[in-house]
């Protein structure tokens, strides 16, 4: 076995490693000042974005899920990856060789199930890219020429052939180190009685990455109609490829996404080829599922998707019944983006790498152009299926429409819709309409029982909390704005169990005296051997943004040890006066002597605490 890799190496990622781009691959960062950037959180679900990185630091932390951490501890999660998997990644993205304490550098052995099955998968691109110029692969190159894809197109989207014969890729991966585990582990081949054998055989084969670029996995089609098999095979359920969080294209659209607030779904591979040849590079396709939750989750982070944005995607859909059925499960997820989503379906039904074949490049610019607003398009769709020029007809169309407007959660949206309702089934009575719609709307809310409980949040407006919250983010941040008065101050100044446990620690490595100028290294120097409980708190400090622009930063700094000092003497001498109260002059008249001498002492501290809080 080998050993742990070495600190300096561990230290060598980091400072390789830029946590702005490291980040910024998955999400949509926008500067949100004070050197901080900021985006939608992708570790939970949110609408305003509340994930911070402070790239000057190298950390991050979300304000609304209170994690946070460094660039590996970013990775970890992310991808769900140990710590050494996560170093390994990161080391492989730089260039860095890693050394391993206790047995040295072995190539191949020490690294994590993940980089190894990336590794394969990596190669298995290769060798399919290659086999596509050979001889029995002709069968497929006519299929992409067919499709107006030429040679170049297909080498840059990574196209290759699977050879029609049984181990043909699972011996080229075994005879360059990789295991028959690993690659049935992985989903390139399955158990055969020999021995591992290919997954896919005779197909066309697509990469498909994730949103990094790395290869987890592949979508396959079927060239001879006669052979057995489905006419699309996509890679199983692995340690990498998970269907419902994949999207196909995602790693080439997604700077394009976040440049034009733009993300267009289209439903296979060969569409979007034909979308960014023609012009639309944001398009993407699901692989072997349905549009879902996760995929949007993916696609807001891109977006930068919360409540305000301009955003915008687009659903392309055949014009055919399987394609407004498509259309109307994509509406019941509609309300989870906060950006405007479309519907843009061609009316002769041609998909979009149909559509470019028959009209242009042009033509597919102009079906995303053209595209209708979601609603619009599930309503009509349900009107659609009846006899408007009958009353019955145009009664029946309102209540199947009236739940799809009922469920529109902007009140002003619902509205307009149902006029535009009233319009197109010619009721010409909008009032009728509305009713109907809000008895369905009534229907629909749910029971006492059914409603969930408010979630509770803390409330963080104590002024003392802030001031206790503010002074420790300094000494986290800029610790030489606070000098020894800090370090003098004492933990009874905190009021938080976990404020008083940030000073402790503070103070045990030193103090701000010890801090020099503070940065990585302070910040490092603190969180090491931390406990996980105070490790979150800290991570925040060090990454939120300081109340002060930088001139004004030295004179916020004595005014928050001030206003803490002034509200420790004030919480002394609340507890000094009470004491003196049950203190009986008469029968204790030194110990009230005593008192009343230091009573007049913190007022006298307190009068001066005052007078330098006004002056700053």
């Amino acid at each position: 076995m080998a050993g742990r890799i070495s600190d300096e190496d561990i230290a060598l990622v980091r400072e390789r490693s830029p946590i702005a781009d490291i980040v910024g691959e998955h999400i949509q960062l926008r500067n949100a000042g004070g050197g901080n950037l900021k985006g939608l959180c992708p570790f939970h679900e949110e609408k305003s974005p509340s994930f911070n990185v402070t790239p000057t630091r190298g950390y991050w932390y979300c304000f609304g899920c209170a994690e946070g951490g460094d660039v590996i501890t970013f990775v970890r999660r992310l991808e769900h990856l140990s710590f050494g998997e996560a170093v390994e990644r990161l080391a492989g993205r730089a260039g860095i060789q890693l050394r391993y304490e206790q047995g040295g550098y072995v190539p191949g052995r020490e690294q994590g199930e993940r980089t190894r099955l990336i590794e394969a998968h990596r190669a298995a691109a290769e060798f399919y890219a290659s086999k596509l110029a050979a001889p029995d692969a002709a069968i497929g190159r006519r299929f992409l020429s067919e499709r107006g894809f030429e040679r170049v197109d297909a080498e840059r989207f990574g196209v290759g052939y699977a050879p029609a014969e049984w181990e043909a890729l699972s011996r080229h991966l075994m005879a360059r180190g990789f295991t028959s585990a690993e690659l049935i582990k992985g989903g390139l081949a399955k158990e055969g009685r020999r021995g591992p054998i290919d997954r896919f055989r005779g197909r066309l084969v697509w990469p498909i990455r994730d949103i990094t670029g790395d290869v987890i996995g592949f979508g396959a089609r079927k060239l001879n109609d006669a052979e057995d098999g489905p006419k699309y095979l996509n890679t199983p359920e692995s340690p990498l490829y998970k269907k419902s969080e994949v999207l196909y294209g995602v790693d080439l659209a997604k700077r394009e996404i976040s440049k034009r607030s733009q993300a267009v779904i289209v439903e296979g591979y060969t569409d979007v080829m034909a979308c960014h040849l023609s012009g639309v590079p944001t398009a993407v396709a699901t692989c072997g599922t349905a549009f879902g939750e996760e995929h949007i989750k993916v696609l807001r982070r891109l977006l930068l998707d919360h409540t305000g944005s301009q955003g915008e995607v687009v659903f392309t859909f055949d014009g055919d019944s399987a394609g407004q059925k498509a259309a109307l499960r994509a509406f019941a997820d509609e309300q989870k983006f906060a950006t405007q989503t479309f519907v843009a379906v061609q009316a002769d039904g041609l998909d979009p790498c149909d559509l470019r074949i028959r009209h242009g490049e042009a033509a597919v610019r102009d079906l995303i152009a053209s595209r209708e607003p979601l609603f619009a398009f599930a309503i009509r769709s349900a009107i659609s299926r009846y006899d408007a020029s009958t009353n019955e007809g145009r009664l029946a169309g309102l209540d199947a429409a009236a739940p799809i407007v009922a469920r529109i959660k902007d009140q002003g949206l619902r509205k307009l819709y149902a006029v535009s309702l009233d319009r197109w089934l010619g009721f010409n009575d909008e009032s009728f309409v509305l009713d109907r719609i809000m008895e369905v709307s009534l229907r629909a809310q749910p029971g006492p029982r059914q409603k969930a409980r408010p979630r509770k949040v803390a409330d963080l407006t104590d002024p003392t909390v802030r001031t206790e919250a503010e002074i420790l983010k300094l000494a986290v941040q800029r610790p030489a704005l606070l000098g020894p008065e800090f370090d003098v101050m004492g933990g009874e100044a905190f009021t938080l169990p976990e404020h008083l446990a940030l000073y402790r620690l503070i103070a045990d490595a030193g103090g701000t005296a010890a801090a020099g100028a503070g940065g990585r290294e302070w910040v490092d120097r603190l969180l090491n051997g931390v406990s996980d409980s105070l490790r979150g708190l800290l991570t925040r400090f060090a990454v939120e943004e300081i109340r002060a622009d930088l001139t004004s930063e030295e004179r916020y700094a004595v005014g928050l040890l001030v206003a803490l000092e002034l509200t420790t003497v004030t919480r002394v001498l609340d507890q000094l006066k009470s004491r003196m109260e049950r203190t009986n002059p008469v029968e204790e008249p030194e110990e009230y002597k005593r008192l009343y001498a230091e009573l007049v002492a913190l007022e006298q501290q307190r009068r001066v605490l005052r007078e330098r809080a006004a002056a700053s």
